[in-house]
């Protein structure tokens, strides 16, 4: 038997609500993440870019840019996995998701879209105001 890595969680209940948040505002980037990454993952194959390496602990940093939206990317951020990676103890901590502001309100309540794209309710007006002017510069 192949040896694989464990996933664990740095907060657990808050990785799973921003998990849920983005399987309900953004399935691309969610199915990439559950069918491809993370099976990846647990095979010791560890993608995206070090943030930072500890070799005294033996622990390696990642940050993964999951596939969205161009829109949703220049609205709000590219939405990215952290995670950490224990190697001797063949663990995958996972750590958080970014960005963080609109996937917790996503997950606390209802968002609305404009023009396909989902809108923060504490910045609507700002975040319309990018959707339109985006929409401008690409007419």
């Amino acid at each position: 038997m192949k040896d694989t890595y464990v996933f664990e969680y740095v907060n657990e209940n808050e990785f799973r609500k921003l998990e849920r948040s983005i399987k309900k505002y953004n399935m691309l980037a969610y199915k990439q993440l559950y069918f491809q990454y993370y099976p990846e993952l647990k095979n010791g194959k560890f993608l995206g870019e070090i943030v930072s390496d500890d070799e005294d602990n033996g622990t390696t940093t990642y940050e993964l840019k999951l596939t969205t939206d161009a829109m949703f990317s220049k609205v709000h951020g590219d939405i990215k996995l952290y995670y950490i990676v224990y190697h001797k103890e063949k663990i995958v901590m996972l750590d958080k998701f970014e960005p963080l502001e609109i996937l917790s309100e996503g997950h606390n309540s209802e968002l609305v879209t404009y023009k396909g794209v989902m809108v923060s309710k504490q910045h609507a007006d700002k975040d319309m105001f990018k959707i339109n002017l985006l929409n401008m510069i690409q007419k």
